[in-house]
């Protein structure tokens, strides 16, 4: 069984093997070569003073921080931020929400890295968004008199299982929390189980999060140059073990599409962009990129949206929407957002990372449940020649996410009780 002490034995030797990780993910993603020396312990060189500490390690954390962040400035008013992610694409998401923060990497949970981090810093308090347990991170929290919280917390019975093999290790580790804000009352008896202290239920912060207004006038201004034509958007494809969405999509776009309809590809990873593109192509349907910054020509079929940080625009673009990652098993993505854009929206069977949301929108007939992407597109007909059924869909939708909003103040509110009882 593995325990702490053979954990940080395996990191004295992790090292090499991560770079060399990072060099092969580098060269279809260069930004995976930059900043190296945050990631394996080196000192930064104007590091941020006594902040509120949040990580979050890629792009969907990240954005369900931002209203937890927001909530913790109102609280702790006077303390720098400080936002720790593992992604170039989670800073890269950082750095545009919170332009007044220290953004950097987190160190490899080695003993050593760990605790330059922590002296370099001396946060107020620190925040791992989800699920992100690192042992010796948490056990050098409680060394160095951090209070620790896991938020936003949420764990699949598929993860449970996976963590209950190493009891051994992820027990003592969650029992040094400060606090472990559950999503749902499921979330938190399993992390209870799994030995985290101090278990609250408080709610989804992704509910919080509404459609920034610059992205709302972007879509506008596309919408302008569109015209009358359809759109439905393909978000955050994902691929697994040989299967893509974006080409399963792709397939039956050009089986059951219209030509005078719009597709808007979005994949989930950057290094999928171009991949996305060259396969729309093979199958004869004439393509462009966002990444052009040309206006969308009249002919074209595909538009693959290979930019960051403008999800929301294309949400409020749609005339319909696919939520990606779920009809291969990944767990599916977000689809709050483009529920809170007030968009009809479709998933696929694999839900396991959204499992309240989904059944929660499910229940309310916020959303509807695709098995393949032959039934996708041909849903998406449907509701084009009944738009009385996908209004009714998004009105619903809109409702659901507005009786799910408060998540992050009570977070909040609870971080700044759990912080004074430790201080």
């Amino acid at each position: 069984m593995i325990n702490r002490w053979f954990y940080t034995r395996l990191w004295q030797f992790a090292p090499p093997l991560i770079r060399r990780y990072l060099k092969k993910r580098g060269r279809k993603s260069p930004a995976y070569l930059e900043n190296w020396g945050e990631r394996f312990g080196e000192p930064l060189p104007d590091p941020v003073q006594r902040p509120v500490w949040i990580h979050a390690v890629s792009v969907g954390e990240t954005r369900a921080a931002q209203p937890l962040a927001e909530a913790l400035r109102r609280h702790f008013p006077d303390a720098p931020l400080l936002l720790t992610q593992m992604t170039p694409t989670g800073r890269a998401a950082a750095q545009e929400l919170f332009p007044d923060a220290q953004c950097r990497y987190l160190p490899y949970d080695r003993p050593e890295w760990v605790r330059q981090f922590l002296r370099e810093h001396n946060p107020l308090f620190g925040v791992l968004m989800e699920t992100e347990i690192w042992p010796n991170l948490m056990h050098g929290c409680a060394e160095e008199g951090v209070p620790l919280f896991l938020a936003n917390a949420r764990l699949s019975e598929k993860s449970a299982r996976g963590y209950r093999r190493i009891d051994a290790l992820i027990r003592p580790a969650l029992q040094t929390l400060a606090g472990c804000l559950a999503q749902t009352e499921e979330d938190a008896e399993r992390l209870r189980q799994l030995g985290a202290a101090n278990v609250s239920v408080c709610g989804n912060s992704k509910y919080d999060i509404a459609p920034p207004e610059d992205k709302i006038e972007l879509a506008a201004q596309w919408r302008r140059h569109l015209g009358r034509r359809r759109v439905f958007v393909a978000a955050s494809t994902r691929e697994k073990d040989g299967t893509d969405e974006a080409h399963e999509i792709l397939r039956a776009w050009r089986q059951h599409g219209c030509a005078d309809d719009l597709l808007v590809l979005v994949p989930r990873h950057p290094e999928r962009f171009d991949a996305a593109a060259e396969y729309a192509q093979s199958l004869g349907l004439t393509v462009q990129k966002r990444s052009s910054g040309e206006a969308v020509a009249p002919n074209t079929q595909v538009w693959v949206g290979d930019s960051m940080g403008e999800m929301f625009a294309y949400y409020a673009l749609a005339d319909a929407v696919f939520v990606g990652g779920s009809l291969v098993d990944t767990g599916c993505q977000n689809i709050i957002e483009p529920m809170s854009c007030g968009k009809p929206v479709l998933f696929g069977l694999s839900v396991y990372n959204f499992q309240a949301a989904c059944t929660g929108a499910l229940d309310f007939g916020a959303a509807r449940q695709i098995a393949s992407a032959e039934e996708l597109v041909q849903t998406v007909y449907r509701w084009w020649q009944n738009p009385e059924e996908a209004a009714a869909l998004a009105q619903r939708a809109v409702q659901f996410v507005a009786q799910h909003k408060g998540a992050s103040e009570r977070m909040a509110q609870r971080i700044e009780d759990g912080v004074k009882r430790q201080g």
